[in-house]
């Protein structure tokens, strides 16, 4: 087989095919580049890895300058990351510019990850590159992580980074949980997505009334995915046996008064500065995810 023939008729009639095929070239380009990936790979074990600076000097002149080592190279990394017969179902899911931001992972379980939240959440390159960026896979817990491996059924709260990261603009160095609460509320949408899919807000300092006392949930959200309601409680201190209490009363309060009859059981996200392992492991609630804040 002459490789860099088949190499660059593939390409040009790639470039042919973006020109008059708008509605699917970009699966073209993605279906080719794997292909010429694949090439690119044989002829490699045929004839030395130097073949790509050679490909690449002659497609260049003969094709396009963007055909140059650094995109030969990332084909060829694009066929081998989904060369896999598990994994090479997604190989043609998202644009080649997404795909440029994960060929620099090595682990195809964190690759898997974010292109299945990109599908999910429609993220555009630059969102995508944002929460590549933001470590969100690495800040996952680690049954999380392993459930995603298995794929075994996933919860609402298993995706909920640690620790969660906030956006403090104006750099505010004093922090209260009425502060903390107005960081969160500045960007209520950009804070849902760091939760993970599919939140929707209800209300801030939402009033229940327990006995003949007020009570107020620091931020109440519903998640149409998992179809619950989440109760947000904000602590600025290491975590206490004592808030998972307050919360799991407020969970348990929405479940009998606001939830309909079709909604799933409240879950509830506890935030608070610096978490306790040893105490958490013996006060917890499967329904409560503990996590610490980061303000960026």
């Amino acid at each position: 087989m002459n490789y860099y023939n088949e190499i660059k008729n593939k390409l040009i009639d790639n470039e042919v095919y973006s020109r008059v095929k708008d509605y699917s070239k970009e699966r073209h380009k993605v279906i080719t580049y794997f292909e010429i990936g694949k090439l690119l790979n044989e002829a490699g074990g045929k004839y030395g890895d130097n073949i790509i600076d050679e490909y690449s000097k002659k497609l260049v002149i003969e094709v396009g300058k963007k055909y140059n080592r650094r995109t030969l190279f990332r084909m060829k990394q694009f066929y081998n990351m989904f060369s896999d017969e598990k994994v090479s179902p997604m190989a043609t899911q998202l644009t080649w510019s997404h795909y440029s931001e994960l060929l620099s992972i090595k682990d195809i379980n964190i690759v898997m990850y974010y292109i299945n939240i990109t599908i999910n959440n429609n993220l555009s390159k630059r969102k995508l590159r944002e929460r590549i960026k933001n470590k969100e896979y690495e800040r996952l817990p680690i049954e999380a992580k392993d459930k995603l491996i298995n794929c075994e059924k996933i919860e609402v709260k298993d995706l909920v980074p640690n620790p969660i990261l906030i956006k403090n603009k104006n750099n505010i160095e004093i922090i209260t949980e009425r502060i903390l609460q107005k960081l969160i509320l500045e960007d209520i949408e950009s804070f849902m997505k760091e939760l993970g899919s599919s939140f929707s807000f209800i209300g801030s300092e939402y009033k229940i009334k327990i006995g003949d006392r007020n009570n107020y949930v620091d931020l109440l959200l519903f998640n149409y995915e998992y179809n619950c309601f989440v109760v947000v409680e904000l602590k600025v201190t290491e975590f206490k046996v004592e808030y998972i209490a307050q919360v799991q009363k407020y969970m348990n309060y929405i479940d009998k008064n606001i939830k309909g009859v079709t909604n799933d059981r409240t879950i509830g996200i506890l935030i608070c500065k610096k978490e306790n392992k040893f105490v958490i492991e013996y006060c917890s609630d499967e329904r409560i995810a503990v996590r610490e804040y980061e303000l960026v």
